[in-house]
């Protein structure tokens, strides 16, 4: 059996802009100027942690535990305003044959509510998220959790939008497929050795059996 292991943010849900709102609803309630959002989603990917030091910059490195709390409140909240999946993706999943499950550095909780409330739960499974596994993609301790809750797999594909994924394949010795609708563009994936890209959500199915067949 072929396992399917996706990131979520910029791969199956187009999420960016709940996530950057409730980053700028912290740093307002910290008393801050708003950043752009745009520049915000580059800052999405490798937890939220990582997502308000970035926000709040290394001047306010005081405030980031504050703005965390801030942002974790008003982001269970909020988090369904405007996100959902990319279109095709529930009907390009369903043509995958195999098992399909989320590894994500997105907290476990929140991966969790959003994949269940737009109607992905039945697709994919298990979804972990960050705090599910002691470190964050890019060490693939996560994928290494999901894959142990799947059984007869023999080979494993990855599919993300960002350098962080394409590295976690690289890790752990999976096969990498990049989608070209997220973060990164097709040339910061390919300094990192990819070869399979999804220009389309519709490709999806075709170039994971091509990156699976090539190892």
């Amino acid at each position: 059996m072929d396992a399917y292991l996706f990131d979520l943010d910029g791969t199956l849900l187009d999420s960016f802009e709940d996530i950057a709102r409730s980053a700028n609803y912290a740093r307002q309630a910290l008393g801050l100027a708003p950043r752009p959002e745009q520049e915000i989603y580059g800052f999405v990917g490798e937890g939220a942690l990582r997502l308000l030091e970035r926000t709040m910059g290394p001047e306010n490195a005081d405030l980031v535990e504050k703005a965390l709390a801030l942002w974790r409140d008003h982001y269970a909240r909020h988090c369904l305003e405007h996100t959902k999946p990319f279109p095709g993706i529930p009907e390009a999943l369903v043509r995958l044959p195999g098992a399909r499950a989320v590894v994500t550095n997105k907290p476990g909780p929140a991966a969790r509510k959003l994949v269940e409330a737009l109607g992905l739960g039945a697709l994919v499974s298990p979804v972990i998220g960050g705090g599910d596994v002691p470190s964050r993609k890019p060490d693939p301790e996560g994928c290494r959790l999901a894959l142990s809750q799947m059984t007869g797999v023999e080979r494993v594909v990855y599919i993300g939008d960002s350098t962080i994924d394409a590295q976690t394949a690289l890790n752990g010795g999976y096969a990498f497929v990049g989608v070209l609708w997220g973060k990164a563009g097709r040339a910061e994936l390919e300094a990192l050795g990819a070869t399979h890209f999804a220009q389309r959500v519709e490709d999806l199915p075709e170039v994971c059996a091509r990156a699976l067949d090539k190892g």
